[in-house]
């Protein structure tokens, strides 16, 4: 298995499942769900909704649109007001990889989760995410890639992560 860090849009990447950071109520506003619904049609969040609410932290799985991806999974790392925790944020990781393993993917890319909107710290953000994504048990993952959308969060996740690539 291995993580990749990459800097670009997360809605451009070739992945069996891309991951939304979103809000527990599932609707796609701003920041990257904005960018998905956009790309990939407002029936990704039409499927999202009708799976809703979910539990902060938790994550679910919907169609992908337009995207080059079979799926998108929608990572509630905050609440619809903003309120985001550590503890979701590591919860919100963890269970979209459960999904990822569930459906039996191979690739899944994550976006920054809580970094935009909900102004999450940057780098306690990229610490959170790479100690679960190196503490998860991968049965059918074999690719996991971090898409940092700024060349500012690109260098500092791969401060964080001391590598672009990282191999488990």
């Amino acid at each position: 298995m291995k993580i990749y860090l990459e800097q670009g849009d997360i809605t451009n990447i070739q992945a069996d499942a891309i991951v939304n950071a979103a809000n527990n109520e599932l609707w796609m506003g701003a920041g990257v769900a904005g960018a998905i619904k956009r790309k990939g049609g407002i029936e990704i969040e039409k499927d999202a909704m009708s799976k809703g609410p979910i539990e902060h932290g938790e994550a679910i799985e919907s169609i992908a649109g337009k995207l080059n991806a079979k799926y998108v999974i929608h990572a509630a790392g905050m609440r619809s007001d903003g309120f985001i925790s550590k503890e979701s944020l590591s919860k919100s990781v963890e269970n979209s990889l459960f999904i990822a393993e569930k459906l039996q993917l191979q690739s899944i890319a994550f976006p920054a989760i809580g970094t935009g909107v909900a102004g999450f710290p940057p780098e306690e953000c990229a610490k959170i995410m790479l100690d679960v994504l190196r503490n998860f048990k991968y049965t059918k993952l074999e690719k996991v890639i971090l898409v940092l959308y700024s060349n500012e969060m690109y260098s500092l996740f791969l401060k964080v992560a001391e590598n672009k690539e990282i191999e488990l």
